[in-house]
């Protein structure tokens, strides 16, 4: 049984980890007392106690919490953008690559994916990687989220019963292009310049898709939505992706993609779609499941050697 302590469990990423955690034999919680969760010292306790620890922090908090870790064998899971870009921490995206996979096994500092990070690399890196993107393409993403990524303040005024009008509706914002996953979405995708990110939030709780137009006539060569799909079907199947599905010609059906249809889980669907001169790839995940707190515990199981779906079904 490996101990676990779990640093801003009271945060939404730190109560669904909880949540994934119930009927989990394997695992001993190493709690903090309500009154001692900002206590450094309390925190330097519990941290040099624990085989694990999560990260579910701000980024200053993520980087005092590593600092009070020298010294101890813990292994951490950092959840903040802290960490994401530094190339000591392994990518904790592990379908992308056996690469990402063995760097997670092995390493005793990894970084989870931010969520927009996720549904963005899980299209553009092995487009990127197979030749098909060019890396100086004028990349550009969308994305609708739920609210339940914009934190706890945020939180509590969209659940409020006398919230402002204009949250009923989605709302755009990181409009100065400063959004902090885009460093993140740039360098682990080899992109030369930063992409070009419009991201909403709307007035559900949680589920995302992040959606990546192309113009086929800017890739490395003419290509079609068959060719991309059956492209990215074989990228992810050559690296034993279980969680990540590159959804069949003509889904959806509908010719509608849902944000919340993930929601709860930790699963992850690609739609490849367009025209001869126009592709419209969407990753559709849980902003909390894929995209946060699922994420993590798979980073555990790889880390602690067992099935990485653990928890996780």
């Amino acid at each position: 049984m490996v101990k676990v302590y779990i640093d801003g469990q009271e945060g939404t990423t730190g109560l669904k980890i909880l949540e994934r955690f119930r009927n989990r034999t394997d695992i001993e919680l190493l709690r903090i007392d309500e009154d001692k969760r900002k206590d450094p010292e309390e925190r330097k306790k519990l941290i040099h106690s624990a085989d694990f620890t999560f990260l579910c922090l701000p980024d200053a908090a993520a980087k005092e919490a590593v600092a009070l870790a020298e010294g101890s064998n813990t292994r951490i899971i950092d959840a903040s953008t802290a960490h994401r870009t530094n190339p000591e921490w392994a990518y904790g995206f592990p379908e992308l690559g056996a690469d990402f996979r063995e760097k997670i096994a092995k390493s005793s500092r990894v970084a989870v994916p931010g969520c927009y990070a996720s549904g963005f690399a899980s299209m553009v890196y092995p487009l990127v990687k197979l030749g098909i993107l060019p890396k100086d393409y004028p990349v550009s993403a969308h994305a609708v989220s739920g609210y339940s990524g914009a934190g706890k303040k945020a939180i509590a005024v969209y659940e409020s019963a006398d919230r402002p009008a204009d949250f009923d509706s989605p709302r755009q914002y990181a409009l100065t292009q400063q959004h902090k996953h885009l460093p993140e979405m740039q360098k682990i995708c080899g992109l030369d310049y930063a992409p070009s990110f419009n991201p909403l939030v709307c007035d559900y709780f949680s589920g995302m898709v992040v959606s990546l137009p192309l113009h086929t006539r800017l890739l490395t060569k003419k290509y079609t939505a068959y060719d991309v799909r059956k492209a990215l079907s074989e990228y992810y199947e050559g690296n034993g992706s279980f969680f990540v599905k590159i959804m069949p010609e003509g889904e959806p059906e509908d010719g509608f993609i849902g944000a919340s249809d993930l929601s709860g889980t930790n699963n992850m669907q690609i739609f490849v779609n367009g025209n001869d001169d126009r592709l419209i790839l969407c990753s559709r995940l849980d902003n909390l499941g894929k995209g946060a707190s699922g994420a993590a515990v798979q980073c555990l199981n790889i880390m602690m050697g067992i099935d990485e779906t653990t928890g996780l079904l």
